[in-house]
């Protein structure tokens, strides 16, 4: 009994080295390096993506902070309303 047990623990033990060794070889081959590549080539570009919306929603946000603090939102006056004298009256020389 004692020597069956080894027997099944070698054998899994080797089951699992050759497995092991084989992933490693495969990455090793030509298309286990470009399939690296692509795989970490799309991970930057999800990456740079997930940035560029970062970017965005924070640029809206402060967009809106600075509209409503310089007043750009404000309502237009009516085109019958009398206008408001804006400009400084003329200075005598």
């Amino acid at each position: 009994m004692r020597r069956l047990f080894w027997l099944a623990m070698g054998v899994t033990i080797g089951a699992l080295v050759v497995r092991k060794l084989s992933r490693a070889a495969e990455k090793l081959t030509p298309q286990g390096i470009a399939g690296a590549l692509v795989e970490g080539l799309r991970d930057l570009a999800d990456a740079i993506g997930d940035f560029g919306a970062d970017v965005r929603a924070a640029a809206a946000t402060r967009e809106g902070e600075l509209r409503s603090g310089t007043g750009l939102d404000a309502p237009l006056p009516e085109r019958g309303a009398e206008p408001g004298r804006h400009s400084a009256p003329p200075a005598d020389r």
